[in-house]
């Protein structure tokens, strides 16, 4: 449970940083390194940044929730993660 936990949270984790990355940092929408203008051109420009900014925010709470139940079922399991000394 623990493993299947952890690389939840590992994947959570580089979705994450991807998205952010996508973002254009003058909240302009998506950033056109990452082929922004196509998506800004089919989405326009404040609706690309609704969904990028939807999901960063879904991800950070799916990021914290799987952190408070790694946590729990680590302290649930003794405090000690299985297969370690």
């Amino acid at each position: 449970m623990v493993n299947l936990l952890t690389i939840l949270t590992g994947i959570v984790c580089l979705l994450l940083m991807l998205v952010v990355l996508v973002q254009n940092p003058k909240g302009g929408g998506i950033d056109s390194t990452f082929g922004g203008s196509q998506a800004n051109q089919m989405l326009g420009a404040s609706r690309s940044t609704d969904v990028i900014e939807k999901i960063t925010w879904g991800l950070a709470a799916a990021l914290f929730a799987l952190c408070v139940l790694t946590a729990l079922a680590v302290a649930g399991s003794g405090g000690a993660v299985p297969g370690t000394i």
